[in-house]
């Protein structure tokens, strides 16, 4: 986590720069917590378990901000899978922790956002993956926060084949060989909320629904596409001015 909240740093000074229409002396706020995520084990698993929730994201840009075009930093966290940990996937190679470092491009108009996010992964696997969606924000309150969304996520053969695929030396009876192309991989909706308990603090909650897709949805590894998870978590909100 380390590097990722380096480059966070280091993006949000770059993406704050008059060369990207930002003006120097803005501030520049992020939501850093730690919750936990009940979901999947792992991609396609039938089993549901709880895991940490690290929660980094920008918590100014659909607040108080004019319509039009923005672009912001875009990270995310793969937690890791070890083949001996699930029965199914006894004989798989391990993956290891991932991080996901980007961009991300949004276009406001009103309370709706639409976006478009691409990352490129470092540890666990080495793709390129991202989404395209909206979300809708509703202020129920000046402490609660609600965010409603669809999205589209995508990903490259790296990605899809680390996740999905099955290689030679991986089959066993009803697991054959899995070579899956890139593409749309999951389709999600959520709702979201944040409830701002104290001055720059927060309870986060977010309630998700995704289902795999294509060659991802096929592979032999996926035992259900249906992928529901819910998480809670505590953030601290961090502001900086450049």
């Amino acid at each position: 986590m380390t590097r990722i909240a380096a480059f966070a740093l280091l993006a949000a000074t770059a993406l704050t720069s008059p060369a990207l229409g930002q003006s120097l002396g803005r501030e520049f706020s992020v939501d850093a917590g730690l919750g936990l995520k009940y979901g999947p084990a792992f991609m396609g698993s039938d089993n549901l378990d709880a895991a940490p929730w690290f929660i980094l994201r920008n918590a100014d840009a659909d607040r108080d901000q004019p319509d039009g075009f923005s672009i912001l930093p875009s990270l995310n966290y793969v937690g890791k899978r070890d083949a001996d940990d699930h029965d199914d996937l006894r004989g798989m190679d391990d993956i290891g922790y991932a991080g996901e470092i980007g961009v991300k491009l949004s276009w406001r108009m009103g309370d709706l956002t639409s976006y478009g996010a691409i990352r490129k992964g470092f540890g666990g696997h080495h793709g390129l993956v991202g989404e395209l969606g909206a979300k809708y924000r509703f202020e129920a309150s000046d402490k609660l926060t609600l965010w409603t969304g669809a999205e589209l996520g995508l990903g490259d053969d790296d990605f899809t084949g680390t996740y999905f695929g099955v290689a030679p030396g991986e089959t066993r009876p009803g697991r054959p060989e899995h070579d899956p192309d890139g593409g749309a991989y999951i389709a999600r909706v959520s709702i979201e909320a944040r409830y701002e308990f104290m001055p720059d603090t927060a309870v986060m909650g977010r309630l998700s629904y995704g289902r795999l897709l294509g060659d991802a949805g096929d592979s032999p590894l996926v035992e259900t596409r249906s992928q529901p998870s819910v998480s809670i978590g505590l953030a601290r909100r961090l502001n900086f001015r450049f």
